[in-house]
């Protein structure tokens, strides 16, 4: 009966000590509302994120420092990244099939995602299954699937073509190796 306690008592531990640690990597500033939502047809399928164990946050997008400085990052703290041969305001992704497999798309489940502490412009264009891919300033926003935890930024610069998102929606272009 005593092991039975203790295995009960140990779970629960481990359990409040999930939820409730990991929260260092997050920093947020005032709420900004979402700029309208933009609708137009889309090519990309969503495939999951990388897990990470950092709290989920009310909001879709916030902010966060990292070392490349602050950074925008999704609502379970993965950081985001643009994707330079995707075209502003096009209302498409041109990240396709397997590219979608390796940087999925950071979604919403509405029109008007939610941020904190982001001022680029805000909306959402549509994917070919019907899910809503974020954007700021224009250009969708995607997930880095080898980023495993948050403060990860391990896809910045990957090809040449993949760069962090600041908080104003500026594309981050320092090099990593400068970290």
């Amino acid at each position: 009966m005593k092991k039975k306690h203790l295995s009960i008592g140990l779970s629960a531990f481990a359990l409040a000590a999930l939820l409730s640690g990991c929260g260092g990597g997050a920093t947020t500033t005032t709420p900004t509302s979402a700029a309208p939502a933009t609708s137009a047809a889309s090519t990309p399928t969503e495939s999951s994120a990388a897990s990470s164990s950092a709290p989920a946050s009310a909001a879709d997008l916030t902010v966060a420092e990292s070392k490349a400085g602050q950074i925008v990052v999704g609502g379970k703290g993965l950081s985001v990244y643009y994707f330079t041969k995707d075209t502003k305001d096009s209302g498409t992704s041109a990240c396709t099939g397997e590219c979608l497999v390796a940087w999925p798309p950071v979604t919403s489940t509405t029109a008007t995602p939610t941020v904190e502490g982001v001022t680029g412009k805000v909306g959402t264009i549509q994917t070919t299954d019907g899910k809503m891919q974020i954007t700021i300033n224009g250009m969708p926003i995607y997930y880095y699937a080898k980023d495993q935890a948050a403060g990860d930024i391990t896809g910045q610069g990957v090809g040449g073509v993949w760069y962090l998102v600041a908080p104003s929606g500026e594309m981050i272009k320092t090099a990593p190796s400068s970290y």
